[in-house]
């Protein structure tokens, strides 16, 4: 399907340096990662590459390692378009789009502990491992009162932290952590998930309606169009789903 090429205008409000800089963050493994040349990688790279051609200019990469940069990288101005949890936070200073993809937050714990729902992990005394500056972080330090949140560097680095510092609980990307269990055995997930992300692009505020207005029009057609359920099956990911049309 030919689309008609975005305006002058909106096109110089993407990329005031004549090239598009997206911010990928690497922290969540549903979105980006790192190919075996060491290359980034993921539904999110897809994206950015399709909006550039798009724009019909060239696109610059810039990758981080946790969600908490990537974030500080678009509100700066420095990246123009980012793939966000949308959280009312990051809202200052980004325009999101609806969301693209909904991600599964998830607790785990140790194979033994007498937690077995997700409503019990609120309680005085339990301590929470979550991705300093994830959405997870964002979310549980609303939500949780009587429980203490302790903070990993980063989402991949949580049940590692979680293991080392002796947390009770460990909170993150389903996919995330069924992984690490798997790999390191002796843990288990709650059932259920105590959060949905939404998962999205943005922009930074000051490069107008038009601009917000474009990226919104672009994720949506690349939900409707199939874009985003064939780049989670070729990436290989589970535990995200396509986020329904915006109405």
């Amino acid at each position: 399907m030919n689309h008609p090429a975005p305006g002058a205008d909106i096109v110089r409000a993407f990329t005031p340096t004549g090239r598009l800089r997206a911010s990928i963050n690497l922290g969540n493994p549903i979105l980006a990662g790192r190919d075996a040349e060491g290359q980034a990688k993921g539904v999110s790279v897809d994206l950015a590459r399709a909006f550039a051609q798009r724009l019909g200019v060239a696109l610059d990469l810039m990758v981080f390692d946790t969600a908490g940069k990537s974030v500080d990288a678009v509100k700066a101005g420095e990246a123009d378009i980012g793939f966000f949890a949308i959280d009312p936070l990051r809202g200052e200073g980004i325009r999101f789009t609806a969301p693209y993809v909904l991600i599964e937050g998830c607790y785990l714990v140790r194979a033994g502990s007498e937690l077995q729902r997700n409503e019990e992990v609120d309680a005085a005394g339990r301590t929470v491992m979550v991705g300093k500056g994830s959405a997870y972080d964002l979310f549980l330090t609303r939500e949780l009162k009587a429980a203490t949140i302790l903070r990993a560097p980063s989402s991949p680095a949580v049940v590692q932290s979680f293991l080392d510092e002796d947390a009770e609980v460990a909170a993150g990307v389903k996919q995330q952590l069924e992984a690490d269990a798997a790999r390191l055995g002796g843990l288990r997930l709650l059932p259920g998930c105590f959060m949905v992300i939404q998962q999205a692009m943005g922009v930074p505020a000051d490069r107008g309606a038009a601009a917000q207005a474009t990226l919104a029009a672009f994720v949506e057609e690349m939900k409707a169009g199939g874009f985003v359920a064939e780049a989670l099956r070729r990436h290989g990911i589970q535990g995200a789903a396509v986020a329904p049309a915006s109405p």
